[in-house]
């Protein structure tokens, strides 16, 4: 088993009263069906119905207090919390950015839950593994708690690219890719089902008719990548269909 510390990653706190039905009201996922012990992957989208961020959401045991966790991209946490609060009105609602004293931590390779911090198996896909939301200075003894090797953060981006699990940020715009562009619709990140939300209606357009335009795919190469920003072609010889012309 491997364990990383994720430096990129922070983690916002919802809280208060109304925790539940305020974030029901606002992101992809459906919060009446969250549980303490499980995590729902997430977005909170523009009206446009493009992703501001995307995030994993998990509910503390009310043993141990109330709420709900964020762990979120750490440079796009103050952001986010900047949005819960426009978007508050009159609810019970306290938005915090707790980044400076949690972190998280991915574990893969048949991990089992740490049972330090707020841990969840990560909702997209189970060979991703598990997370944990843990003060930095408790990884390494999470880590060994769980007998897994601490590693890199390098080598867990390695795993998430092998398993083509699109990175906001990285292989994605934020601000200017739809979910179904994310791929969140197969990754567990939207729910269909649920009532309405900010964005919903121009996702659920393009879920019913099938209008997503473009979708992160995993890419295979002979020899060495190309370089970031070089176009990417087809070869008609091989694949005849009318198409557009990609960006690496």
């Amino acid at each position: 088993m491997k364990a990383a510390l994720l430096p990129d990653r922070g983690v916002v706190k919802v809280a208060g009263d109304d925790a539940r039905t305020f974030l029901n009201g606002l992101i992809t996922t459906d919060m009446t069906k969250l549980a303490p012990g499980q995590a729902r992957f997430a977005a909170l989208l523009t009206p446009q119905g493009k992703v501001v961020v995307d995030f994993f959401v998990a509910e503390i045991d009310p043993a141990e207090g109330s709420g709900f966790f964020l762990d979120c991209p750490r440079a796009l946490a103050p952001a986010l919390v900047e949005k819960f609060n426009f978007y508050k009105l009159r609810a019970k609602v306290i938005a915090e950015d707790l980044s400076e004293i949690l972190g998280v931590m991915a574990f893969w390779d048949n991990p089992g839950l740490s049972e330090y911090g707020l841990a969840y198996p990560d909702p997209r896909l189970g060979a991703l593994g598990a997370r944990v939301m843990i003060p930095p200075h408790l990884a390494e003894e999470a880590a060994k708690d769980l007998g897994a090797s601490l590693v890199p953060a390098e080598e867990y981006e390695a795993h998430r690219v092998v398993l083509g699990i699109p990175k906001g940020g990285r292989d994605f715009s934020y601000g200017d890719t739809f979910p179904h562009e994310a791929d969140m619709d197969q990754l567990a990140g939207v729910d269909f089902d649920k009532g309405c939300y900010v964005g919903q209606e121009v996702v659920s357009r393009v879920e019913h008719r099938s209008t997503a335009r473009s979708r992160a795919v995993l890419i295979a190469y002979d020899e060495f990548a190309p370089m970031e920003g070089l176009p990417v072609k087809p070869d008609w010889a091989k694949f005849p269909f009318p198409g557009e012309q990609q960006t690496a």
